[in-house]
């Protein structure tokens, strides 16, 4: 099985891309995790931002792979914990299917990324900045990934 992290933006900080480069690497022999950077919507004076959120989304579901178990992180998914992030991941392991996690851009995801989603995570009430979002969704899975591997990265 592997994963692609889908994320509306272009150019993280270099912070944002050494921390995910890190996790990416770490994660590499339980779930090797692709980013995927998707251009955004043209945004700013005179323009339509749902205009820009549809146009991100058609291009999100451009690089979904083709089969592939869609979570979108949204806030309005569902907030899990560690230990069930880590039963979710194995659930998904039992269906042999490889995974695409969708980060949209700032007004969130389209309609159409949305009604794709097989199922969505919240990273919880806080809102976060979206770059933010790859570095924590990347640990978190490698947090679930140890969980199941018995490794003692989660103390909990």
């Amino acid at each position: 099985m592997k994963a692609k992290l889908i994320a509306v933006g272009e150019r993280a900080p270099r912070w944002v891309a050494e921390g995910f480069g890190e996790y990416q690497k770490r994660l590499s022999h339980w779930l090797p995790l692709e980013l995927v950077e998707v251009e955004p919507g043209l945004r700013g004076k005179g323009r339509d931002a749902v205009r820009a959120m549809q146009d991100e989304g058609a291009r999100v579901i451009a690089a979904l792979p083709k089969n592939a178990l869609v979570v979108t992180l949204d806030g309005r998914g569902k907030p899990w914990s560690s230990e069930q992030l880590a039963q979710r991941l194995e659930h998904w392991r039992a269906q042999g299917r490889d995974l695409a996690f969708l980060i949209g851009g700032p007004e969130g995801h389209a309609a159409d990324v949305i009604a794709r989603g097989d199922e969505s995570w919240s990273l919880g009430p806080l809102t976060l900045p979206h770059m933010l979002v790859r570095l924590v969704a990347a640990e978190q899975l490698y947090r679930a990934a140890a969980l199941l591997a018995n490794h003692p990265y989660h103390r909990a």
